[in-house]
């Protein structure tokens, strides 16, 4: 006797996993891990609760790892005259522009929790520019879109203005670099339908 067929999802889409832990939708396993990507998981895992899965992604190549991982570090967490704050603000509205679910949603999280201000994260997540920003902040976010939008189009006088709201010159080198990083990091995770972790859904609401 034949087997009844399982019923198809009625909106065509694949079920989602049940215990929710895709990490994207290529299958490419884990390769071997160094000694020092190895404490810089457990150092994730033991500081946040879990490991991100944009780092479990990028561990099917030690090599790849690791330099995602120093760059990452360097731009978002090493000495700047952005603050953390601002380094986060910038990947929320390039992830935006973009339209990247997982940088979105991991990065709206950390604004959410640096500023304590979940209006000022789904703002950023939506439109930025409906957002209550001090005329310095939007200056740094404009220029982080356009920079996305039609960089072909930045001119000095875009650079200028980030001068006329206090920016050094080593402070646009740093939001240039850090909005530079996250459009290709988008453009990565959309690629391989990068999924971020649950964890990020409920922080900091």
């Amino acid at each position: 006797m034949d087997q009844p067929r399982p019923k198809k999802p009625e909106s065509g889409l694949r079920p989602r996993p049940q215990n929710n832990e895709r990490v994207m939708d290529l299958d490419c396993p884990p390769g071997e891990l160094s000694a020092e990507m190895k404490a810089y998981f457990e150092k994730c895992d033991g500081k946040i609760g879990f490991v991100p899965n944009v780092l479990r992604a990028y561990s099917l190549d030690n090599a790849k790892l690791e330099a995602f991982a120093d760059f990452y570090n360097d731009l978002m967490l090493g000495p700047s005259g952005l603050s953390k704050l601002e380094r986060e603000m910038i990947a929320v509205v390039v992830s935006s522009h973009n339209r990247c679910f997982y940088c979105l949603t991991a990065h709206g999280a950390a604004v959410r929790q640096l500023s304590g201000d979940p209006v000022l994260g789904e703002f950023l997540v939506m439109n930025y520019r409906s957002a209550d920003l001090d005329p310095r902040h939007r200056a740094m976010l404009d220029f982080a879109h356009k920079l996305s939008e039609a960089p072909w189009a930045v001119e000095a006088e875009d650079r200028q203005r980030l001068r006329d709201h206090g920016f050094s010159d080593r402070d646009i080198w740093d939001i240039a670099a850090t909005a530079s990083f996250f459009n290709m990091s988008n453009r990565m995770a959309s690629a391989v339908d990068m999924r971020p972790n649950p964890e990020y859904h409920a922080q900091a609401r």
